[in-house]
Order: C-alpha cells, then sequence, then structure tokens
C-alpha cells in the first residue's frame, strides 16, 4: 500500500472532470492529514480548486495557442519533488509527462495502450458506464488503502465561491431590477458539445412557461461564445440574460445564489450540484453520455431521457432521428414549478 506525502493529482480536461475529481482531496487529507496535494489543472478550470480547504497548490498545465509544452510541465513537475501522482483520467500526453518525471508512484487505468506508463494502475472500462464518474475517480485511492462508500448523501467537493467574486456578481447584479425573496431559477443552455443538447426551441419554451407561470428570478447563462444562443432564448422575455458576463469564479457565485440550475449535461451543471442546488438535466441515451456515468451527482436532481424508444444508441442516430425533441418539455415544467413553489413556501432561500 503506497503512503503519499506529497501528492499531485491531474486532470486537464473540462469543468464537469475537475469538479467530480475534487472529492479526491478531501478523502486523501482524512487518511493522510499530513500528505501535500497538488492539483494541474488547465489555466480555465484552476478557479474549481481555488478555495478548497485541503488542496495545498494549483499548478496550471502550461499551454501555448493550446499546445501542451511537453519539457515546461515536466520541469515544472520535477521541480515540486512529488512521490506520488493520479493521472485521474489519461491521455497519452499526461501520461508520458508524469512518466518522465519520475515519479516513484503513478497511478492510472490499466486498459489503455499508454497504461505502460504507469507503475500501480486500476483495471476498469469506464466506457460501458457501470457507475458514475466520480465514484471511478475515488476507486483510483484503493492505491492509497483508501476505501470510502462515497454516494449522493455524503459525498463532500469542498467547493465555494471566492469573496471578491461574490462581490464582483452583486455589483453586475445591482443592475438589475433582481426580485427578492423568491426561488432563483438558472437556465444554461449551451454544453460546448460534450453531449447532445435539448433543442434550442424546447428551451426557449421552458424558459417562456417559467416566466409566465411561475413566482422567480429566471436567468440564463452561458459562455461570450453562447452569447447569440442565450439571446435567442432569453428573447421576448422577462428573464435576465448574463451570458458572457462573468469568468468561471464568478459563475461560480452566481450558481451559488441559485436554487435550481437546469441545462444540458455540462460542467456548470456539476458546479450548481456540488453547491448543493436543485439540478434538472437533459441527457441522450447514448452510453457514454448517459446520466448514469455523467448525471449531477446529488440526491437533488431530476434527469431528462429521450422518450423515443432506441437501442444501441449513437451520437449519428441521436441526432438523425432528433431524439432529444422528444422529452416532454411540460413534464419539465412541472418539475420545475414543484421545486420552485416548495422552495417558496418553505423558505429555502440563500440570498
Amino acid at each position: 500500500m503506497i503512503h503519499p506525502k506529497n501528492l499531485l493529482i491531474v486532470r486537464t480536461d473540462r469543468i464537469g472532470d475537475v469538479v467530480l475529481s475534487l472529492p479526491i482531496a478531501g478523502l486523501v487529507k482524512k487518511k493522510y492529514p499530513d500528505c501535500r496535494i497538488t492539483f494541474l489543472l488547465r489555466s480555465y478550470t484552476k478557479a474549481l480548486a481555488a478555495n478548497n480547504p485541503y488542496v495545498d497548490e494549483i499548478l496550471t498545465l502550461k499551454e501555448s495557442g493550446g499546445i501542451i509544452l511537453f519539457w515546461e510541465n515536466i520541469k515544472q513537475i520535477k521541480e515540486k519533488k512529488f512521490d506520488s501522482a493520479i493521472i485521474v483520467y489519461p491521455t497519452f500526453k499526461s501520461a508520458l509527462i508524469i512518466f518522465l518525471s519520475q515519479l516513484k508512484f503513478r497511478i492510472g487505468t490499466g486498459y489503455r495502450w499508454y497504461s505502460i506508463l504507469f507503475n500501480e494502475k486500476l483495471f476498469e472500462h469506464r466506457k460501458y458506464a457501470g457507475k458514475h464518474e466520480l465514484e471511478f475517480n475515488i476507486q483510483l485511492l484503493q492505491k492509497f488503502g483508501i476505501n470510502e462508500n462515497i454516494n449522493t448523501e455524503n459525498v463532500e467537493f469542498n467547493l465555494a465561491p471566492e469573496p471578491l467574486a461574490e462581490k464582483n456578481v452583486e455589483k453586475t447584479l445591482s443592475a438589475f431590477e433582481v426580485k427578492k425573496n423568491v426561488p432563483i431559477i438558472i437556465f444554461h443552455p449551451g454544453s460546448g458539445g460534450s453531449a447532445i443538447d435539448l433543442p434550442v426551441d424546447k428551451f426557449k419554451e421552458l424558459v417562456n412557461m417559467s416566466v409566465s407561470q411561475l413566482v422567480a428570478e429566471i436567468w440564463i447563462t452561458g459562455s461570450e461564445d453562447e452569447l447569440e444562443l442565450c439571446d435567442r432564448i432569453a428573447s421576448g422575455t422577462a428573464a435576465k440574460n448574463f451570458a458572457g458576463k462573468f469568468d468561471l469564479q464568478e459563475l461560480i457565485a452566481l450558481i451559488n445564489k441559485s436554487d435550481i440550475f437546469v441545462s444540458n449535461s455540462t460542467g456548470p451543471l456539476h458546479i450548481a450540484a456540488a453547491l448543493g442546488k436543485y439540478t434538472i438535466g437533459f441527457y441522450p441515451k447514448i452510453l457514454a453520455c448517459s446520466p448514469q456515468r455523467w448525471g449531477p451527482y446529488t440526491s437533488k436532481k431530476v434527469v431528462f431521457l429521450p422518450q423515443i424508444e432506441c437501442r444501441d444508441c449513437t451520437r449519428e442516430q441521436c441526432e438523425r432521428l432528433s431524439c432529444m425533441s422528444s422529452i416532454n418539455i411540460e413534464e419539465v415544467f412541472n418539475s420545475i414549478s414543484k421545486i420552485s413553489k416548495s422552495i417558496h413556501v418553505n423558505g429555502e432561500k440563500n440570498v
């Protein structure tokens, strides 16, 4: 069994992937309180671990124009003298960087052709969605003698907004007429292509129903690249469109003010779940994108799948049959309405 003293956790992919890896830090500190923990992240996901009390340092993957700077990353890793690394979801480049950085223990999955670069392997295929991505991540800790039974009731993400970001969000909100003491519902229509999305017209229909029939604040969020999409959905309604107004740290603070988060399968949905918000997600029936593996890891969730009957669904088939159009928007709205009214009646407000 490995006893880590200076651990590097490597997760150089996207927002949701990083969120689902955050619980690793707390579990390692619980077993090994003197272990120093560092995350290696991409620059745009750094905010996710910035306020985690169990993370001692964050290294940023060195890149230029989207190209990983191979030897520069090896140099910065070697300087930190790590004894162990968990490559949570490896690519060939990340695995090779860790191998050439000469860490004593290199933990990763065992079924890839480049798994030879790891000297501690866990043999389990993720592509069959046998369990949730977060649970796959936690299983890697078995190499440290950590065998915690993590579930949606006891998981701890330790994701928290940064105080300055909260102030910036408050400043932006002050320019809008935000109703007080009503539920705040965020609709996030983009996904960055990580899955198949609910069609835009369906999303707009859902927002229209929510604005006209609910006593609530309706906010639209998205990246700067999604501004046009969010404008289309907010157009002609009283929904407030915040697309492109906030960086990731500020988006965390904004989501923390909300009560319900509605989106496709995307990183901010996992942020909302980690912050304890009610989450409503739209997922295709493609196994690799399934909610069994990628759903919000919380008991406060409702997940909607296409109602069309299909087998062995693929992205091509899903797009060709327009499967996501079969999701019943009336049923989605009823779920939002039920949660929203419960919050309004029970006073579960957090702002």
